[in-house]
C-alpha cells in the first residue's frame, strides 16, 4: 500500500515545477513549505485522488480535513526515489529524517550549523564515478554525479570530529629559491619561534587550518579568501547544488577555525557576490561579533558580452561588482591605512607656487607640523618665496598641464579662509612671504602673510596639493576587473575566477606591514601569495585541487625569478625569495596507487582484502556483499579493467586521505623518516 501511496505521490508531485529542483528532484522543502501555508494547488492534488484521498483526508459532515501531521510524516518517512543510487549520493546524517539538501531555509540560524562538512574535492569537476547494472542493456553502465559532502554531528559524532581534525603529519616537502627545489631538515623561525617560511600547504583546507592552528593561533595579520560562490558554475563545480544551508556549513566550519589563527589587530576580508552575500552577512555577524568594519562593492568586469545581452532582452541590469566583506577579529585593536588614488582631474584652485622649495624640505615642514616645532618650522619659512603659478610657468617657459603639475604638488599650494587665524595674524609684522601659527587647538598651521586684512573671509591659510592630490578609497572600487591581461599575470593562465594583483595589493596594504602573515585558504591560482611575496610579507596559502596548486607552485616560482607582470613595477620587484611547499600526508592515496598498479581482476581481488583491512573505507559501502556477490558477478567481471579499478577506488573514504601526526609513526604509512623528522620540527615536538 505504501509502495503505491509512495508512486502515486511521485508522479503527481513531479508534474508541479515548483516542487522540482534544478536536477528535477522533489525538494521535500518546498513541499513541506506549501503545506504550512495550506497551498490550495498542492492539497487539490492530493484531494482530488481517491487513494490519497482516503488516505490523508478524514469525512466530517460532508467536509474533507486534510490530516497535515499524518501528510508530512509519511513523506518524511517513505522518500521518494529512493533508490540506492540516489541514496549514496545523498549520503549523510539526517536531522528527524530529512536530509541536509532537503532544508533549505536560511536565516540566522540554519540546518546542521553544529555540523563539520568535510569537503573533499581534489579536482575541478568534482565528480564522483558510480556504476549502475542496466538490466535491459545487460551491462554496468558508468555514471558520474556531483559529489556529495559528508556531515559529521558535532554532538553525535565527536570522535569521529575529533579524530578528523588532528594536526595531519606532512610529506614531498621542498623549499623552492632561486636555484631551484631543494630539501631541508628544518623550518626557518623568527626569534619568537615562530615558523618564518612562507608555506604552501596542499590538502584538504579544514584540515590544514587545524594542522596549522598550534603553529600560528593568534599570529595572522590579515585572511583573504575568494571561496566558491556557490553559483552553478565555479571552482567549485561538484557544489553546484550546495543550498544556502549547505554552503554556509561549508564556511562556518572553516571561518570558526580561521578567527583562531588570526591576531587580536587581525581582519578578515571575504569575497562574494549576490548568490551568497545577504547570508554570509548573518554568519560573519555571528562569527565576528561586533566585529563588521565595511561592506565594499568592487567593479569586477565590463558592460560587454552577456551582460549586454541581458539588458537588451529587459532580463536584467548588467552584473558588473561583486562584494568584500571586511571584518575585525577585536574591533577596538585593529587600524587600517587607507589606500589612496590620485584625482584624475588637477584641482584649479591651487595656483600659486613656492619655487625654491625641494622634496626634502617638504617632508622636514610636514614633520614640524606634525610635531608642533613653530620656531624651526619659521626658520625655514624665512627662506622660502611664494608667486603666482602662472608668472612661474611664463617666467620659466613652463607648459602647465595637469601631469607636470602632479609631478610638482609638493611645492604648489592654494590658500583658503581662516578667520581665526587671520585674527590672530592682524597683531603681526612679517618680513618674508610665509609664517606658521598655531590656532586656538595648539596645531601648527601656515599662512600667507600677504593677505587682505580687510576682510573676514580673507585667503589665508596654505594647503599644500601634495596633501590634496590623492582620495581615499571609499567603500565602492572601481575599475578592478579581471581583463586586460590578468589571466596571463604571474606567467600562469586561468581564464575565469582569477583575481588581479591590483586588487591584492589594495588589500594587503591596507592591512599588513612587511613581514606580517597572511593566510589564503582558497588559494586557487596564488594571487594572494604572489602579492603578498613581491609587498614582502609573510604567507600561507592552502589549496586542495592539483590544477590550482600546480597554478600557485609554478607562479610563485616566476615571482621568485624576478616575474614583472602585475604589481611588480608598481612595488620595483626584483625577484628572490623563497617558499616551502608541503602536503598533508595521504593515507588512503597509497591504496588508490595499489589499485592502478593492478594488471588483471585477479590481482584487484585478492587486494580487496588488504584494502579492507588497512584502509579506510566509505561507511556505506557493504564489503560483504562487494565481496560474496558484486564481485563474483559476470556482469562485474566484464567491465573493463579500468571501471574495475574505479569501482575499487570508490569505495575509499576521502576522508580518511590524510595521515594523523598521532599515527605516522605506523610502518603501514610508509612516512620516511625525513617526513617524520620535518612534521615533528612543524609541531615542536
Amino acid at each position: 500500500m505504501e509502495n503505491n501511496l509512495k508512486q502515486t505521490l511521485d508522479t503527481i508531485f513531479k508534474t508541479d515545477e515548483r516542487l522540482l529542483d534544478k536536477h528535477n528532484e522533489l525538494m521535500y522543502n518546498k513541499i513541506h513549505d506549501l503545506i504550512d501555508k495550506t497551498d490550495e494547488k498542492l492539497i487539490g492534488y492530493l484531494i482530488e485522488n481517491q487513494a490519497l484521498r482516503e488516505q490523508f483526508f478524514i469525512k466530517i459532515k460532508d467536509v474533507f480535513v486534510f490530516k497535515t501531521t499524518d501528510f508530512k510524516f509519511f513523506i518524511d518517512e517513505n522518500k521518494i526515489d529512493n533508490s540506492y543510487t540516489e541514496y549514496e549520493n545523498r549520503i549523510g546524517l539526517t536531522a528527524g529524517r530529512r536530509f541536509l539538501k532537503d532544508s533549505a531555509d536560511v536565516v540566522l540560524d540554519f540546518p546542521y550549523k553544529d555540523c563539520i562538512l568535510e569537503g573533499g574535492q581534489s579536482t575541478d569537476e568534482g565528480l564522483d564515478t558510480y556504476f549502475e547494472y542496466n538490466e535491459k542493456d545487460a551491462h554496468y553502465t558508468e555514471k558520474q554525479a556531483k559529489r556529495k559532502e559528508i556531515f559529521f554531528n558535532t554532538v553525535l559524532a565527536k570522535d569521529e570530529i575529533d579524530r578528523l581534525l588532528e594536526p595531519k603529519a606532512f610529506t614531498n616537502i621542498k623549499k623552492h629559491t632561486a636555484n631551484g627545489t631543494q630539501d631541508i631538515t628544518n623550518f626557518e623561525r623568527d626569534e619568537n619561534g615562530t615558523i618564518k617560511d612562507n608555506l604552501i600547504i596542499k590538502g584538504n583546507n579544514l584540515l590544514a587550518l587545524h594542522s596549522i592552528k598550534t603553529e600560528f593561533a593568534g599570529k595572522v595579520k590579515l585572511i583573504y579568501i575568494d571561496p566558491p560562490y556557490n553559483t552553478g558554475n565555479d571552482s567549485f563545480a561538484y557544489n553546484d547544488n550546495f543550498n544556502h544551508s549547505t554552503w554556509l556549513t561549508f564556511m562556518r566550519n572553516r571561518l570558526l577555525i580561521a578567527k583562531e589563527l588570526l591576531r587580536e589587530d587581525g581582519v578578515i576580508f571575504i569575497q562574494c557576490d549576490d548568490n551568497e552575500q545577504a547570508y554570509l552577512k548573518i554568519l560573519m555577524d555571528e562569527i565576528f561579533i561586533n566585529g563588521f568594519i565595511n561592506n565594499i562593492v568592487v567593479e569586477m568586469s565590463n558592460l560587454s558580452g552577456n551582460k549586454i545581452e541581458h539588458a537588451i532582452q529587459g532580463r536584467k541590469f548588467p552584473k558588473i561588482k561583486e562584494y568584500i566583506f571586511l571584518y575585525a577579529k577585536n574591533k577596538s585593536e585593529y587600524k587600517l591605512d587607507i589606500p589612496k588614488s590620485e584625482k584624475e582631474k588637477w584641482d584649479d584652485e591651487y595656483n600659486m607656487i613656492i619655487p625654491n622649495l625641494d622634496i626634502e624640505k617638504f617632508n622636514i615642514i610636514k614633520k614640524y607640523i606634525l610635531d608642533g616645532k613653530d620656531k624651526q618650522l619659521n626658520d625655514i619659512l624665512s627662506h622660502l618665496d611664494l608667486v603666482s603659478l602662472n608668472k612661474y610657468s611664463k617666467d620659466n617657459d613652463i607648459l602647465l598641464d595637469d601631469n607636470w603639475k602632479f609631478n610638482n604638488s609638493y611645492r604648489i599650494v592654494a590658500s583658503k579662509p581662516n578667520a581665526a587665524l587671520r585674527k590672530k595674524a592682524l597683531n603681526l609684522t612679517y618680513n618674508y612671504d610665509l609664517f606658521a601659527l598655531k590656532n586656538q587647538r595648539g596645531d601648527l598651521k601656515i599662512i600667507k602673510t600677504d593677505f587682505n586684512r580687510d576682510t573676514d573671509t580673507a585667503r589665508i591659510e596654505i594647503v599644500f596639493a601634495e596633501d590634496n592630490s590623492k582620495i581615499f578609497f571609499g567603500d565602492i572600487w572601481f575599475n578592478i576587473v579581471t581583463t586586460g591581461g590578468v589571466a596571463q599575470e604571474g606567467g600562469v593562465v586561468l581564464k575565469n575566477g582569477k583575481k588581479p594583483e591590483y586588487l591584492l595589493h589594495k588589500i594587503i596594504f591596507s592591512a599588513t606591514k612587511k613581514d606580517d602573515i597572511i593566510l589564503d585558504y582558497h588559494l586557487g591560482s596564488g594571487t594572494t601569495a604572489a602579492v603578498a611575496h613581491k609587498m614582502q610579507r609573510q604567507y600561507i596559502g592552502i589549496e586542495q585541487m592539483d590544477n590550482q596548486i600546480n597554478l600557485s607552485k609554478t607562479r610563485l616560482q616566476n615571482v621568485i625569478n624576478n616575474d614583472q607582470t602585475g604589481i611588480s613595477k608598481s612595488v620595483n620587484w626584483q625577484g628572490g625569495g623563497s617558499f616551502v611547499y608541503l602536503e598533508l600526508a595521504k593515507n588512503n592515496q597509497t591504496a588508490i596507487d595499489q589499485i592502478q598498479a593492478c594488471e588483471s581482476y585477479e590481482d584487484l581481488v585478492l587486494f580487496f582484502n588488504k584494502m579492507c583491512d588497512k584502509y579506510f573505507l566509505h561507511y556505506n559501502v557493504k564489503v560483504k556483499d562487494f565481496r560474496d556477490v558484486v564481485c563474483k558477478e559476470d556482469n562485474f567481471k566484464k567491465l573493463s579493467l579500468d571501471q574495475q579499478k574505479t569501482m575499487f577506488a570508490k569505495m575509499l573514504d576521502l576522508n580518511q586521505l590524510y595521515v594523523n601526526v598521532s599515527d605516522m609513526e605506523d610502518t603501514k604509512f610508509n612516512l620516511s623518516e625525513n617526513d617524520m623528522a620535518i612534521t615533528k620540527d612543524f609541531y615542536q615536538i
